[in-house]
C-alpha cells in the first residue's frame, strides 16, 4: 500500500497508525492457514466422505479470505467502537450460546453447535473475544476515580453466568481458557496476591471437581498420565509424525498422517505440518504465535488507558494460550483437548472469532497520534499525519 502521511482518509489513517509488524505475522499465519488446508484437505474430505474435495478446501478458503476482510474491517474502528461492538456481539454470542443447550447439536455427548444452512454455528467461540473486551471495560470502568459502577461485580456475574453455560453443555476446555482470560485482567488490573491465591485455590479445585464430575475428562487425564490405559491412538500417531518429519519434513503432500488421523485439519493440524514440512516450519509458526504476543503486551506498556490494556491483555492471552494448548496437546505435553490452532487448522467459527478478536487487538493499539493514549479515535488534522506519530 501507498499511502501518504498526509492522507486524512480513513485507510490513510489506519495505515500509518496501525502495528503493521503484528498485522503482518497475522497474515503470515493465515498463510499457513491456506498451505495447511492444501496439505490435509483432499485426504480429510475423502476419509469423511464428502462430496466434493474441491468444495472441502474451497469452503475453508472463502473462511479464511472472511476472516482476513472481517479482522481489517475491525482494526479501523476507534476504540469507543470496538466496545460498541464488544457489547453488540457479548450479548448475541450470550444468547446463542444458551441456545445450544435447547436447540445445539449435539456431538460426541456435548452441545456446543446451532445447526445454521451450509454452516456449523459455535457461538461460545465468539464468546471469549466479546466477553475479554466487555470485562475490561467493565473493571475499568469501576476504577474510574469516582466511579459508582460496580463494574468487577458484574464482571464477576457475567463469568458466573458464562461458566453455567459452558459447563451445561459441557466444554469444559473453553471454560478453563475463559476463566484463564478474566483471571489474568483481574491480575493486570491491580488485584491483591492474596486474592490471586484465592481464585487460584478454586481454579485447581474446580479443575480437580471436573476430574470426578465429567468422564471425558477423567479419561483424558488418565490416557495422558498412561497412555496404555485407554485409546491414545491420535496422539501417538502425531508424535509419530512429527518424527518422520524431522527436520526439513517429508515435503508437500508427502505425509502420511493425514490419511489416518481423524482431526488431522483441525485439532491435529500442527502435526501435519510437522511431518510435511518439518521442525524449522513448525519452530516458525511457533514464533509468530510468540511474536504477536510479545509485541502486543510491548505496546500495551506505553498505554496508560486502563480499559485498552485490559482488552488487550484478555485478547493476547486468549490468542497465546490457545495456540499453546492445541501444540502442546498435540505434542502430548499436555492432555488433549479440542481446541484449534488459530488461522492454521479448518473450521469456520474459529477463524472467524479469533479474526475478530485480533482486529480488536489491532484496534485497540493502535497509534492516537495528537493525543492522550485512551482517547476515543485518533487526531484528524493533516498536518498531526504528517508529522509522524507521538510515540
Amino acid at each position: 500500500m501507498a499511502f501518504s502521511r498526509a492522507d486524512t482518509s480513513v485507510l490513510g489513517r489506519w495505515w500509518w497508525t496501525v502495528d503493521r509488524w503484528t498485522l503482518a505475522a497475522l497474515l503470515a499465519l493465515i498463510g499457513f492457514g491456506y498451505v495447511m488446508m492444501l496439505a490435509a484437505s483432499p485426504a480429510v474430505a475423502e476419509r469423511i466422505g464428502a462430496s466434493s474435495r474441491h468444495m472441502f478446501f474451497v469452503k475453508q478458503v472463502a473462511y479464511l479470505m472472511l476472516a482476513t476482510a472481517l479482522m481489517i474491517a475491525v482494526s479501523l474502528l476507534s476504540p469507543r467502537g470496538v466496545r460498541r461492538l464488544a457489547l453488540v456481539g457479548f450479548a448475541g454470542a450470550l444468547l446463542l450460546t444458551a441456545a445450544t443447550l435447547v436447540i445445539g447439536t449435539e456431538i460426541k455427548g456435548a452441545r456446543r453447535w446451532l445447526p445454521v444452512p451450509g454452516f456449523s454455528l459455535q457461538p461460545s467461540e465468539f464468546l471469549k473475544p466479546f466477553f475479554a473486551v466487555v470485562a475490561a471495560w467493565l473493571i475499568a470502568e469501576g476504577k474510574m476515580p469516582g466511579s459508582k459502577v460496580w463494574g468487577a461485580s458484574i464482571a464477576v456475574g457475567l463469568f458466573l453466568v458464562i461458566a453455567a453455560i459452558l459447563k451445561g453443555q459441557p466444554d469444559i476446555g473453553m471454560l478453563l481458557v475463559v476463566a484463564a482470560v478474566f483471571l489474568a485482567q483481574f491480575f493486570v488490573a491491580g488485584m491483591s496476591l492474596y486474592l490471586v491465591g484465592a481464585v487460584g485455590g478454586l481454579g485447581i479445585a474446580g479443575a480437580v471437581s471436573a476430574y470426578f464430575l465429567f468422564p471425558h475428562v477423567q479419561s483424558r487425564v488418565h490416557r495422558f498420565l498412561d497412555p496404555s490405559s485407554g485409546d491414545s491412538y491420535q496422539v501417538s500417531v502425531a508424535l509419530e509424525a512429527f518424527a518422520n518429519g524431522g527436520l526439513l519434513g517429508r515435503g508437500p503432500g508427502e505425509g502420511r498422517v493425514k490419511n489416518v488421523l481423524p482431526d488431522a485439519h483441525a485439532d491435529f493440524v500442527f502435526a501435519v505440518a510437522g511431518e510435511e514440512f518439518g521442525m524449522v516450519v513448525c519452530m516458525l509458526i511457533l514464533a509468530l504465535f510468540a511474536f504477536v504476543v510479545v509485541r502486543g503486551l510491548m505496546r500495551l506498556l506505553a498505554e496508560t488507558d486502563l480499559f485498552v490494556i485490559l482488552a488487550g491483555t484478555g485478547l493476547l492471552t486468549q490468542f497465546g494460550l490457545q495456540a499453546f494448548v492445541n501444540m502442546a496437546s498435540t505434542l502430548h505435553l499436555i492432555p488433549t483437548k479440542g481446541m484449534t490452532l488459530p488461522f492454521v487448522s479448518y473450521g469456520g467459527s474459529s477463524v472467524l472469532a479469533i479474526a475478530i478478536g485480533m482486529g480488536m487487538l489491532l484496534a485497540l493499539t493502535r497509534r492516537r497520534i495528537g493525543t492522550r493514549a485512551g482517547a476515543a479515535g485518533e487526531a484528524s488534522a493533516p498536518a498531526a499525519l504528517a508529522a509522524g506519530p507521538v510515540r
